[in-house]
């Protein structure tokens, strides 16, 4: 094993690291107190709001074109038609549930789109480490300034439809994981087909628009807390700045 797959493994850890240390700043909470929650949530939807728009609908539209827009629509479709008509009774009043605020289907949606993503920023800075050192560090420090927030809004989504703070870790350890995959990946592949990643960008942000818009942000505009329309803006700052330094260091 030479000194750059070293490297590359380290950074990956790393990178990891930082996504379940933000699963684990809510998991490892004694109490989340409803407000908490309606807060966390509100960065969570600015967070994925601004995953979509800034990053998975251009790369999908990029990478597929035309068609982009139809796979969005699809992946949209199939997380509304799972939740209101698959499964029955998913969505909960606050009246009868007023401890569930995301449905379960939201939560496993918000984690496959995550999961996905975090796949392309593991192989990001794995092919950017293996075929320019310097370049690759630059990625892997602007990729990995978004993990914390990513753990810490899955782990908060998974909270908020009811799963114990086990399973919410979990959540986080297993996006992590999806970046472990892509640093790994590079070791396989030579290239990834422009045309998988951008169907799969477009079906995830479809996904996650659904989550975002139609589960998340209700929840939100729910509350009589006016400064949780601040907070979404934060969380869609916090996913903004990491990816205009991205941009800044690789042009992309």
């Amino acid at each position: 094993m030479n000194d750059t797959t070293i490297a590359i493994i380290l950074a990956g850890i790393v990178a990891a690291g930082a996504e379940i240390l933000g699963g684990g700043f809510v998991a490892w909470r004694r109490e989340i107190s409803r407000t908490i929650q309606e807060y966390l949530i509100a960065l969570g939807a600015g967070f994925l709001l601004a995953l979509v728009m800034i990053d998975l609908l251009p790369e999908a539209i990029g990478n597929i074109g035309a068609s982009a827009p139809l796979w969005v629509l699809f992946g949209f479709s199939v997380i509304h038609f799972v939740e209101h008509t698959v499964v029955k009774h998913l969505h909960f009043g606050e009246e009868t549930h007023s401890h569930i605020m995301v449905s379960k289907v939201a939560s496993t949606s918000a984690f496959w789109g995550l999961f996905i993503h975090a796949f392309f920023d593991g192989l990001a800075i794995s092919a950017g480490m293996y075929y320019d050192m310097a370049l690759g560090i630059m990625i892997f420090v602007a990729i990995t300034l978004h993990k914390f927030p990513e753990g810490l809004t899955i782990a908060s989504i998974m909270l908020a439809s009811n799963q114990s703070k086990e399973t919410a870790l979990k959540a986080s350890a297993g996006v992590a994981g999806g970046t472990m995959l892509g640093i790994f990946m590079i070791f396989f592949l030579e290239s990834v087909d422009p045309a998988v990643t951008g169907y799969a960008f477009a079906f995830s942000a479809g996904a996650s628009l659904y989550v975002g818009a139609s589960d998340l942000i209700p929840e939100i505009n729910r509350s009589d807390d006016r400064k949780l329309s601040v907070i979404v803006f934060v969380g869609m700052m916090l996913y903004y700045v990491s990816g205009e330094l991205l941009k800044n260091f690789v042009g992309h």
